[in-house]
């Protein structure tokens, strides 16, 4: 039988996120800080959540992130290693934004043109920037609906939640989170993802310790609703060794 694991949302959406996969495999989807019930923290920041987290785990889990949630999962490994049997990292980089030393991520101007609409315009923003997790992929308007579907099925959004995410997805970096995680890690990706470039799961797979990388060639950022069966199985196996 599988691992019981626990299960990190990304931007803008909460745990409802991950009920397809949860039909298949044990385990608990919970929102993250700021989202739903749970209480926000401050600094908003990969780090601060993660530790929001470890005080709510009392035993060693299977910790399962997905794009931010992921970044969480990482700095969740590296910082509280009691708390984190396994780690699966979904469309996740340790550095969201493209920098000089990092040509791997999304143009600033692009992130920052988001948090100008934010302030706008929030409910058509958060809608826009679902839309390109799942553009370039197998069934990618199939997924763009059922994202818009989950977003708002918990109520909406806090809108200081959502800028503070935009701002933790500017600024974050990682990498030295990444060599400091040392238990079983898989690296779960799509080849046609364009929020979090693929040769951000390669340099994750190459510097966490052991970890290996499983890379789906026709998936987008949500693999687990574009490829399920395939998500499904990676996961399970991982989860079950």
């Amino acid at each position: 039988m599988s691992q019981p694991a626990l299960f990190l949302h990304g931007w803008g959406l909460h745990g409802g996120v991950w009920a397809d996969t949860l039909r298949a495999l044990p385990g608990t989807a919970v929102d993250l800080p700021g989202y739903g019930a749970t209480p926000g923290v401050a600094p908003y920041r990969a780090q601060t959540l993660a530790d929001a987290l470890a005080a709510r785990i009392e035993a060693p889990v299977a910790v399962v992130g997905w794009s931010m949630g992921g970044m969480v999962a990482l700095a969740l490994a590296a910082r509280h290693a009691d708390k984190v049997a396994r780690l699966a990292l979904v469309a996740t980089s340790p550095v969201f934004v493209r920098r000089p030393d990092w040509p791997h991520g999304l143009e600033a101007d692009v992130l920052a043109g988001f948090a100008a609409s934010l302030r706008a315009d929030y409910r058509a923003t958060v809608l826009r920037f679902l839309s390109l997790q799942a553009r370039g992929g197998d069934d990618a308007r199939a997924v763009i609906g059922r994202l818009r579907a989950q977003v708002f099925a918990r109520g909406e959004p806090d809108a200081v939640t959502l800028a503070d995410g935009l701002q933790l997805l500017r600024v974050v970096d990682l990498r030295a989170e990444a060599a400091r995680v040392r238990c079983p890690t898989l690296v779960l990706h799509g080849a046609h993802d364009g929020l979090c470039p693929p040769a951000a799961a390669r340099w994750l797979a190459g510097h966490i310790a052991g970890a290996r990388l499983a890379l789906h060639e026709r998936a987008a950022h949500a693999p687990f609703l574009s490829h399920p069966h395939w998500f499904v199985a990676q996961l399970g196996a991982f989860l079950h060794g």
